[in-house]
């Protein structure tokens, strides 16, 4: 049981602690996977806005050899979004959970 909690958790960005401060000064790419409507109602200054429904299709917007940070209004979106480009080949991906939240930590 211990360890499906622990598993839910790191899917949903809530495993170990990240310096997501350091991972965007070491230009980690921050991607914001709600909807064009919630990115332009606020958003963290220099983060791309790709909704989840269009991250399969837009791939090629972001880059492979750096660190990405992913995250949404709660964190669910977010961990779709990691999983689908953890299947497409990308290595460091960090879901970071709601934007609000990522704002604050960095």
């Amino acid at each position: 049981m211990k360890n499906m909690i622990n598993t839910i958790k790191q899917l949903l960005g809530f495993g170990s602690k990240v310096n997501y401060a350091e991972l965007v000064k070491n230009r980690a790419q921050m991607i914001d996977v709600r909807s064009t409507g919630e990115f332009n109602s606020g958003n963290i200054t220099g983060s791309i806005n790709i909704p989840l429904q269009n991250i399969a299709t837009n791939l090629k917007k972001i880059d492979k050899q750096k660190a990405v940070i992913v995250f949404c209004a709660s964190g669910m979106r977010s961990a779709s979004a990691k999983a689908i480009l953890k299947a497409n080949g990308f290595g460091e991906i960090y879901n970071a959970g709601s934007w609000i939240s990522l704002k604050s930590k960095i």
